[in-house]
């Protein structure tokens, strides 16, 4: 395959993108908010002393309830339907968890930090999905 094949069959990938981004997402989501529903504790593990005792429930109920959320958000990525409030809630979920993660790393001197990492790369995937589907194009 010649150069000017090769930049052409990656330009008509590029439909593509949007659709496995919001669907990625929408899977990532939907595994974790029904793995929330089965397993809690496996996710309660990640709310530490003192930070527990700023939850207004426990460490399990909190974990089922985000389990409870997370499923219908997701379908609406699925589905492609409120993408915009989808995407967004996910971004905002995200950001927070982001920024727990980050004081629980320091807190703890150091656990979780590969799940900060992973996580910072979910925000960047739902703000790009959010970005899209409201239809800014930074023009």
């Amino acid at each position: 395959m010649d150069r000017t094949a090769a930049v052409r069959t990656v330009a008509r990938a590029e439909r593509f993108v949007d659709p496995l981004s919001r669907v990625g997402l929408g899977v990532v989501i939907l595994l974790a908010g029904l793995h929330k529903l089965v397993a809690p504790e496996a996710w309660a593990v990640y709310v530490v002393p003192p930070l527990d005792r700023l939850l207004p429930m426990t460490p399990v109920a909190f974990m089922l309830l985000n389990g409870v959320l997370e499923p219908p958000v997701a379908l609406a990525l699925l589905v492609d339907r409120y993408t915009t409030v989808a995407a967004a809630f996910v971004t905002v979920s995200l950001v927070a968890t982001v920024c727990y993660l980050a004081v629980a790393a320091v807190l703890t001197g150091g656990a979780f930090v590969d799940v900060l990492v992973r996580d910072v790369g979910l925000v960047a995937l739902a703000a790009s999905v959010t970005i899209r589907a409201a239809g800014v194009d930074g023009e």
